[in-house]
Order: structure tokens, then sequence, then C-alpha cells
């Protein structure tokens, strides 16, 4: 039995730096909407209420029924969960006069607290909120405050599990102690046992999994990149030779990756079959420029050569897919029902095409777990630690109409600029590189010639889980070396930029 704490979330934009703190305290959490009923069974441990972009005054205020939950098990709000709490149990909110934004001092009242065990006078909090509680409910006890204000942190009494309320963000690296504070919670109060990890998390996916499929057949289609090689791992140790993946090149991965990639399923013992489908998608993509349009002719040529490999095969049941948590978090809204996962984890449609059921090993973890799974089934580290990679590969970074001289043209201008990476110790330090082809000409001069050739841009970019970026700082000896082998060696590109905006306003992909 897996424990967990649920949180309500309430649309914050901090809600899965909660759920990630938890996780880092190996203890397991789950991102649920607000409005969702959580049956409180033996598996939860806690309820965290998050913070909300709303004001409980508002009259259009997101509502929960803090019954089913208060009393029965430990309860935490954080920022509006906090003010949520304390007005519907007779507390005071008001509007502050002013948005309190930054960081603060935590001067504690109660240290004998098991909440505040292990925090350090004057601990440094972040503050995100414009409403402000005014007085606790006639229950409550003062646990915190700053010098701004006489609420920072309370608890209230008279029921059979604790309840707390935190006015600032602990989720946040802002708040210095904010990680222990979600410790003192999840552990001291909720008496979690912090025992999920990779290895738990692995035997009790595979046992799952067993059951869920039982002698039934999956095929999966993999990528090469970090998501569908650990899902398509995790489902060939719970199935073995009854899962079938499927690799297609569509002519617009990096330089030798169809290769390299379909080498390193073999030393994984996956039972895998390579379709080099290339000319089939330069046909399609010929003559089309825009961006989307290139997106769609891609999907659409790729759902054809998938259903063809899996008609060829014999009773298969499901379809596979490497879709994880923020996909998941994505596509359920706060404000009402959970909608459907993004079209492109469902591939077009191609579950219900073939008609088949899907399986997501991977549905409930972060980017960086699903890393330690990977190390956990003994999965080649330059695997793990490969740059996401767009679904639609070099096709978005060849701006403007595609043909197959292009794509090898910045086949040979990214694999220097990655490789340079590799060589100045860069690569790991970076969140994702690329190199994009310019729909332009200019003019160069090499020797005594001039020449009238084509530009490419390097893109570099650090960021946590791809939502904002920023350019990253790579030395000049890198960048120059990089600029210098591109011009030398890559013949048709006589001009290398470096792209400098971040996200937002600009996008890590230029299409």
């Amino acid at each position: 039995m897996i424990e967990k704490i649920v949180i309500l979330d309430f649309g914050s934009q901090y809600t899965q730096l909660i759920a990630r703190r938890i996780r880092e305290l190996n203890i397991y959490s789950e991102i649920v909407p607000y409005n969702k009923v959580v049956e409180v069974d033996d598996t939860v441990k806690a309820i965290i209420l998050s913070g909300s972009p709303f004001s409980v005054a508002d009259k259009n205020a997101l509502q929960v029924d803090l019954n089913r939950y208060i009393g029965k098990r430990p309860v935490l709000g954080v920022c509006y969960g906090a003010q949520y709490i304390a007005n519907a149990f007779g507390g005071k909110v008001e509007r502050s006069e002013k948005r309190e934004y930054g960081k603060a001092q935590l001067q504690k009242q109660a240290s004998t607290d098991p909440m505040l065990e292990g925090i350090s006078l004057d601990s440094q909090v972040w503050m995100s909120h414009a409403d402000t509680i005014m007085q606790l409910p006639e229950n409550g006890e003062l646990l915190a405050s700053t010098e701004s204000i006489d609420v920072a942190a309370y608890k209230l009494h008279g029921y059979d599990a604790p309840v707390y309320g935190l006015q600032f963000h602990p989720e946040v690296t802002h708040s210095l102690e904010g990680k222990k504070l979600l410790e003192n919670f999840a552990v001291k109060i909720a008496n979690c046992r912090a025992d999920w990890s990779p290895a738990s998390f692995v035997e009790q996916t595979v046992q799952q999994l067993r059951k869920q499929l039982g002698e039934e057949r999956v095929i999966v289609g993999l990528s090469g990149g970090v998501d569908s090689t650990v899902a398509a791992t995790l489902l060939h140790q719970a199935i073995g030779e009854r899962l079938t993946g499927v690799f297609v090149n569509n002519g617009l991965l990096r330089k030798n990756e169809f290769e390299e990639v379909l080498d390193i399923y073999r030393q994984l013992n996956l039972n895998v079959k390579g379709i080099d489908a290339s000319e089939a998608f330069y046909r399609a993509l010929a003559g089309v420029s825009d961006p989307e349009q290139k997106r769609k002719v891609i999907g659409r040529v790729f759902i054809e050569v998938f259903e063809a490999e899996a008609n060829k095969l014999n009773n298969i049941q499901w379809l596979g897919q490497g879709t994880i948590y923020p996909d998941v978090i994505e596509s359920v809204s706060v404000h009402g029902p959970s909608v459907t996962i993004k079209s492109h984890h469902n591939v077009g449609g191609l579950p219900e095409k073939l008609n088949l059921k899907i399986v997501e090993p991977l549905r409930m973890l972060f980017k960086d777990e699903v890393r330690r799974v990977g190390r956990e089934l003994g999965i080649p580290e330059h695997i793990l630690g490969r740059h996401p990679f767009p679904g639609p590969g070099l096709g978005i970074r060849i701006l403007g109409d595609l043909t197959p001289e292009k794509v090898a043209l910045l086949q040979e201008a990214d694999a220097i600029f990655i490789n340079n990476l590799k060589k100045y110790n860069l690569y790991n330090k970076v969140w994702q590189a690329g190199t994009v082809l310019l729909p332009i000409k200019s003019v160069g001069v090499m020797g005594d010639e001039r020449t009238y050739e084509q530009a490419v841009a390097l893109r570099c970019v650090n960021s946590i889980d791809g939502m904002t970026a920023e350019w990253s700082r790579l030395s000049y000896d890198c960048l120059a070396a990089t600029s210098s082998e591109i011009i030398n060696n890559v013949k048709g590109i006589n001009r290398v930029v470096y792209d400098i905006s971040t996200k937002p306003p600009a996008t890590i992909e230029w299409e």
C-alpha cells in the first residue's frame, strides 16, 4: 500500500512545488483539483490546501467542503488554503491595503509545537498574498508572526486530527526552512513513513502492471527519449516479450540517432522494431512551410506508419505511453472536471483508431523522478541524461519548408554543437540545446571567394520543467569553437548566431 499526501489544487502557480517538496522527503504526494472529492481511505495520511490567485472574499472564490477532511486527517492550509480555513471557522480575513510579496522573517510564538520543531528564530519565509488573516477562529492558536503580519502560522484545536495554516509559501526555495516545515507536518504530525523511493516505485509498479495487463499484449511507440524508454523498460519487466516496441525514423532525428538508439534498445533486451519511414515523411512534408501544418503532417504520417505496424501484430490490447505527471496536471482544470490528456500524448486518437486501451506507467512521476527510476532499472546514463527533444524533431528546427538536403545540413551542424557542449563539460549543466536552420542566406567570405549561404541559430536554455527558461551563459570558447567548426565543415552554412531570448516571451523551440 502506497501512503500519500493529497494536495487540493486551488490554482496556485506553486502547487506543483508542494508536491515536489513532499516527494523529496520520500513521501508520495498527489495533486487533485479542489473540487474533486477525495476518498479518505487508509492510503491518505494528510490533506494540503494549496494557494490560489483568488481571494476568499471573491464571489467566485473556489469553495470546498472542509467537513470531508477536517478532523479525519491532519490538514495544512497554505496561503489561500490557510485563509480559507480561518475564514470558514469564524476567523476574519480582509483585503490588504497592499499586496504582501517577497521575503519576511518568521517570529515564533509557540516554539514547542511540532510544526515548528527545528525552525530557527527569524527564519526567512516567502510571502505572496493580497488577503490577510486579521483574526483567528476562537479555537485558533497563533504559532508565528512576521514584522508585517500578525498571523503567519496558526493551529486550530478541538479536532480529532491537527489543523494548521501557513500564510506564507513553504514550498518555494526563498522560504529557507520551508522544506523542514513540510517535513514536520508530513512526518511528525501526519506520521508518514517516508519510504517511497525509486526501488519501491519499480517494485510496486511492476506488480500493478502484471495485475492490470494479465496475459494481454502491449505495443509502445518509442522515441529514444527518457520517458518512453523508462516506460517501456518497466513494461518489459512486467510482461517480458508480450511487449512490442516500435521506433519510427521520421527522417527528422538527430545525426545517427536511429541506429544508435536501436542499438541501446537491443542492449536493454527490449523487443523493438525499427521502421525507417523517412521517405514517407519527406513526401508528405514537401512544400509545407507553416509550423502548425508541419506538426499535423508529421503526426498524421506517424499514425499511418504506426497503425500499419500494429496491424501486423496479433492480439494487441494495449498502447503503452510515456505520459508523465506534468502532462496529467496540465490536462486537469481546477475550475471544472478533468479534461482530456493533451493530444500529443494520445498521439492523435491512435488508441481509438486501433481500439486499444492505454497504459501509462509513469503518469504519476515528475521528470527528475523518471530519471531516478531509470537509474534503478539500469538504463544507460547517456539515455537518462539526454536533453528533451521535440516530437516533430528537426521538423520544427528548420524554418520554412523541409527537404532531405536541409535536414542533412542541420544534422551536421547540430551534431557539432552538441559535441562541443560535451567537450567543454556543459551538456549536463543545461536543460536543452539545439540548432535551428534559418530560412535566410547571408553574404560571407571564405578565402578570396564571396559566399551566399545559410545561417543557423544556436539555442541553449536552462530550465527546471520547460515552463519557463533562461538562455544559457555558455563560455565564449565553446561558442567560438562551435561557430568555427560549423562554418569550416558544413558546406552550405556561413553564419552562426546565438539566441539569447528567455521564455517567456520567446519559446524554447522556434516553431
